[in-house]
């Protein structure tokens, strides 16, 4: 005789639960659109402060020498690379994380703002963090004369080659694991 085993059937109680529990979870990503909305209003303030440096810098141009014209347009740079990081961020991590963002009747959308991936968004996040961090260690470089301070400089160096190292690593990293590489 040969008996065949009982079919398995699940509990139709436990299913509800674990359905409820699923959907519990699944609907839990919704918690990052706070973030995401916070970061827009960090967005807004570093606007804010973009505006204030800009209007300083065109008050005090007329007296300034070419050094201090350089390091106010590297400030305004460093303002909107930042800004560009947060952008990055907000889209890419709403699209990643909490749900699809429909560019249908949107123009001039840009193209890549649904097409960052995970991998894409830690390489270009971390390439931001070297380009802000680069332009630190070059307006302390064009500061020397004025503010020469060795530790703060090798810090910042120091920090710099820290960042360019990890963005290194992140990079091979991701392409030995075969790794997503922004929907390229």
């Amino acid at each position: 005789m040969s008996e065949q085993p009982a079919s398995y059937q699940p509990n139709p109680q436990l299913k509800r639960v674990e359905r409820g529990f699923e959907s519990v979870l699944f609907n839990s990503r919704w918690l990052m659109a706070p973030f995401y909305f916070g970061l827009v209003v960090s967005l807004a303030v570093l606007l804010f402060k973009f505006c204030a440096v800009l209007v300083e810098f065109i008050v005090h141009a007329p007296g300034s020498k070419e050094s201090d014209i350089i390091l106010g347009a590297l400030s305004l740079i460093d303002l909107s690379l930042t800004g560009n990081l947060i952008l990055i961020v907000v889209f890419s991590g709403y699209e990643n994380f909490v749900s699809k963002i429909d560019p249908a009747g949107h123009p001039d959308w840009p193209e890549w703002m649904t097409k960052i991936h995970f991998g894409g968004l830690k390489q270009k996040l971390m390439a931001s963090i070297v380009a802000i961090s680069a332009i630190q260690v070059l307006k302390a470089f064009m500061n020397i004369d004025t503010a020469f301070d060795p530790t703060k400089l090798a810090w910042l160096v120091g920090v710099h080659l820290v960042f360019v190292i990890s963005a290194f690593m992140l990079a091979i990293s991701d392409r030995w694991g075969g790794g997503d590489h922004g929907g390229e």
